[in-house]
């Protein structure tokens, strides 16, 4: 059976390394118009950055204080929880 020959092999075989790069550009500025690409309204929406999460921390009293302290003077809880 035959070897079957691909686009690129015939783009590649004959034409020159400008006429190549120029076809695929071509190609890509066609395919974009169809395939995405940057649109109205498309993708996700930008985040604002001076937004800040708030995140919610489900702990009793006394274990927000051991944050806090554990917070304020750096402690290294891989140390602590090592026997």
């Amino acid at each position: 059976m035959k070897k079957l020959k691909t686009n690129d092999d015939l783009i590649k075989e004959l034409l020159t390394p400008e006429e190549q790069a120029e076809v695929y550009a071509y190609v890509e500025k066609e395919v974009a118009k169809y395939w995405g690409g940057k649109r109205e309204n498309s993708g996700r929406k930008p985040k604002d950055r001076a937004k800040v999460l708030k995140f919610q921390v489900r702990v009793s009293e006394k274990e927000k204080e051991f944050l806090k302290y554990a917070r304020e003077h750096n402690l290294n809880y891989d140390e602590l929880m090592q026997m």
